[in-house]
This record gives structure tokens, sequence and C-alpha cells, in this order.
């Protein structure tokens, strides 16, 4: 989706707080029994093991229309691959873009976004057409809290296919739509997850997926995008603003060794916590805009219901609130004022 990466075209409010669409869907990502054969159709018996995701919504929520096309998602994994299939119901599938690491979302596409330990920074971003051309890239922090995105980071070992269900580029008939496949190796995964990698049973990263979907009219027996008309974003969980770099949002992929269908999703006990430090985070950048100083206490933010202990340090602050882990055990979840999250004990 659109992002300030090159300059290109709006970028979000940097103070702006998404709105409030409730808690991040989860996902259990079971165990393939062997490597899956990559060619984009899904059709690889073992991808009958793998739920799908419920269908994409609106990047906002539901306060935008439900998509015009639906889209979702399935997710596997082994020791050596984190497997992602989506189907996209898609009317006229077309695509331009043929250069490795082109701005891939000037095409319709699809999009990974990948957290490994949640801490909102340090994550992963791949975006993929109709032509199986990908974009791979790594953001150190997001883009409000000052980027930067590292293009030159690649994904050795990647695999990928996209399957046309109807014909590419033709405007002449009616497509029924496409898929992909993708299959990240874990061990480049590994290298700033700071987690295990491949993860354990009942670990849990942060994951969102996005749907790109330009307007389009046929001139002259070509697909040509519709003037000053912007782009339609759908998401697997929705952000609540128009801006994918909010990993905050994203969607929690459990993953399970157990038998297909026998596990259950546990939601983060710790998600309430954290959801109380991004609150203090935007209070925190709406203050120093509106006074030239970080508040050092949460009663000053007037965000009423926050129970936190704020630090100021040289460099801004530091926010901690207890929580309970889903060991039942005590602790104390942080964020500073560049939107980093740490557990401290």
């Amino acid at each position: 989706m659109l992002t300030p990466l090159l300059g290109v075209c709006w970028m979000v409010d940097r103070l702006s707080e998404p709105r409030d669409v409730g808690p991040p869907r989860g996902y259990v990502c079971y165990r393939a029994d062997r490597p899956l054969l990559i060619d984009g159709s899904l059709r690889d018996e073992q991808w009958t093991k793998a739920p799908w995701t419920e269908e994409f919504v609106d990047i906002e929520g539901d306060i935008r229309p439900k998509p015009r096309f639906k889209t979702r998602a399935k997710m596997l994994w082994d020791d050596k691959y984190f497997y992602i299939g989506a189907e996209m119901d898609e009317p006229h599938v077309w695509a331009t873009l043929t250069e490795h690491d082109s701005v891939i979302f000037q095409d319709n596409d699809f999009e990974v976004f990948i957290d490994p330990d949640g801490d909102n920074h340090e994550y992963y971003e791949f975006e993929i057409n109709a032509l199986n051309t990908g974009w791979d890239l790594r953001l150190v922090k997001p883009y409000r809290d000052g980027g930067p995105a590292l293009n030159e980071w690649e994904i050795p070992g990647l695999k990928t296919a996209v399957h046309i269900r109807g014909t590419l580029n033709d405007p002449s008939d009616k497509d029924e739509g496409w898929s992909v496949e993708i299959a990240l190796p874990w061990r480049v995964l590994a290298e700033f997850a700071n987690r295990p990698s491949p993860p354990n049973h009942g670990d849990q990263w942060r994951v969102n997926f996005s749907r790109v979907e330009w307007l389009v009219d046929i001139v002259n027996g070509s697909y040509k995008k519709v003037p000053g008309r912007p782009e339609d974003n759908w998401v697997w969980t929705p952000q609540g603003i128009i801006d994918m770099h909010r990993p905050e949002r994203w969607g929690f992929v459990q993953f399970s060794t157990k038998q297909p269908g026998t596990d259950a999703y546990m939601p983060d006990p710790m998600y309430p916590a954290r959801e109380q430090l991004h609150k203090i985070y935007y209070a925190q950048r709406r203050h120093h805009d509106k006074h030239g100083s970080y508040a050092p206490k949460v009663e000053d933010l007037a965000i009423g219901g926050t129970k936190a202990d704020i630090e100021l340090t040289s460099s801004g602050w530091i926010a901690r609130v207890t929580t309970v882990d889903k060991e039942g055990r005590g602790a104390r979840l942080c964020i500073r004022d560049d939107s980093k999250v740490w557990r401290e004990d």
C-alpha cells in the first residue's frame, strides 16, 4: 500500500491516532507435513490443513464499504519456510511492473507485513503483483518515527508463484481472479526476529496482509487507471487508519505443532496493556506538538482510565504498565517515544 518511501503520493499525519476497530484478528498456523509445491494455485494437498482467514475488510474498518471483491488468505509452516497463500477475486487481472523492487503497489498487488517480536521495530514487508514481480524491504522502525525503509534488503531463498484464473492484461474477457503463494525462509526472517525462527509451538508473531486495488477503465483495448481516484486498501485485520505501517494493529499468528483443527487461538493477555501504552504514545506526540515538551505524568495527557508510570529521558520518555502474561506471571510492558515496545521484568 502507499507509503512515504521514494517520496510517492501522500503521507499520513504522523500525529494521527488510529480509530478503535477492536482487537486484532488471530489465526492458528499449523505445521505442514512436507514442503509445499509453490505454483500459485493453492492446489497442494497440504493447504487443506490450513483454515482460511476471514475475508478482508477495508483498511479503516467498518466505517468504509465492504470491498468490491473477495480476498482471503491461508498460512502454514515447516522447519524451512513460512508459507502464505492468498486468493483474490478479480474480474480484470492486470499488471505492468516487471523489475524486481519496483514500487509494486502502483499495480494491483498483495502485500505481507511481519513483525516477529511485536516491538513495532525491525519488521518486514513484501509485495507481489500478478506478473510475480516482488518488492522486499525491511523497516528499521515505522515511517511515523522516522523510518527508514531499507530497500536493499533481500530474501535469499524466497519462493513465489502466481496463478491467473483467466487471462492477464486482456480486457476483452472477464476473469475470475488470481492467487499467490509465498514461501519465506525462516533463516532470513531470523536476521532481525530477536526470537526463535522457526518459532516454537505457541509462539505468536504479528502479521498483516494488504491488497491494493485500483479502479480502471478500458481505453483503446488497454487497462487505464481512473484519473484522480485513489487506490482501495483491503486488509486481513483493519488498521483504523489508511496506513499499513502501524504494526501495533497487525494480527496475531499463533504457530502450532498440533493436528490441524485441534488447537485454539489464545488472545494475548497483554494486549490491553499494549493498547494503553499506544494511547500514551499518541497522546505524548500531541502534547509535544502543542507544548514543545513531553508530559511527566500520565494524568497530564487527558486519557482517562490509563494507569502508567512515565519517565522522562534525555532523548524523550518511557512509559511502563504492569500486566500479566499468558503464564499468569506479573510483567511490566514498556513503550518509548519512538514507539518501540518491550517487556521489562
